[in-house]
């Protein structure tokens, strides 16, 4: 579940953002190959976000939990001008990720700890946590897209205490459905 999609090479590259976050609890690296040029991916990757294009995910089970999570089946120019400083937001309040680099067709790289505003924010404070979500795009041999995804997470888990323990357990798994739905979500958009 943490390499779906990635060659032995792409999980032991190092990718930009590896050094953001020190002592990591729990690292995945994803992969997936689109039938598209990295111009067709990019206005699906950058307009993702709570309230923007959604995640492309299994909306209905993002809204179970009270995210309002829509995914976009087009393209939405309103939604292409991110540029590094912008929040992408994962919850109706607004906290997410923070974008700290970008390369148009080659890169977003996001973060969050316990200085990111809002209830991600407050979470990573309480917890010590902090976590980066590299995106990076390259040109497949034979054409098309290779879209890499790493995410890097550390968490203060208290392995004495029951929900913290639970919560671990479960993440893997759900985070997995859920990485692997958007990947296929991106792919199947940009393709057609």
């Amino acid at each position: 579940m943490q390499r779906w999609g990635a060659t032995d090479e792409e999980v032991g590259e190092a990718l930009p953002g590896d050094d953001l976050v020190s002592d990591v609890d729990f690292v995945t690296t994803r992969a997936v190959t689109i039938a598209a040029e990295p111009a067709a991916v990019w206005p699906w990757i950058v307009q993702m976000g709570q309230g923007r294009g959604g995640m492309y995910t299994y909306d209905w089970l993002e809204n179970m939990s009270g995210l309002d999570m829509h995914s976009a089946d087009a393209i939405l120019p309103e939604w292409q001008g991110l540029k590094v400083g912008d929040m992408v937001p994962l919850e109706p309040s607004g906290s997410g990720y923070q974008v700290v680099a970008l390369e148009p067709e080659r890169l977003l790289l996001l973060h969050v700890d316990e200085s990111s505003p809002g209830m991600m924010g407050r979470e990573m404070a309480r917890a010590g946590g902090a976590s980066t979500w590299a995106w990076t795009l390259r040109r497949a041999p034979g054409g098309g897209t290779r879209l890499v995804v790493r995410w890097r997470q550390r968490y203060g888990w208290r392995w004495r205490d029951p929900f913290a323990l639970a919560l671990r357990l479960m993440l893997n798994p759900v985070e997995f459905v859920m990485e692997r739905r958007m990947l296929l979500g991106i792919r199947e958009r940009a393709e057609h």
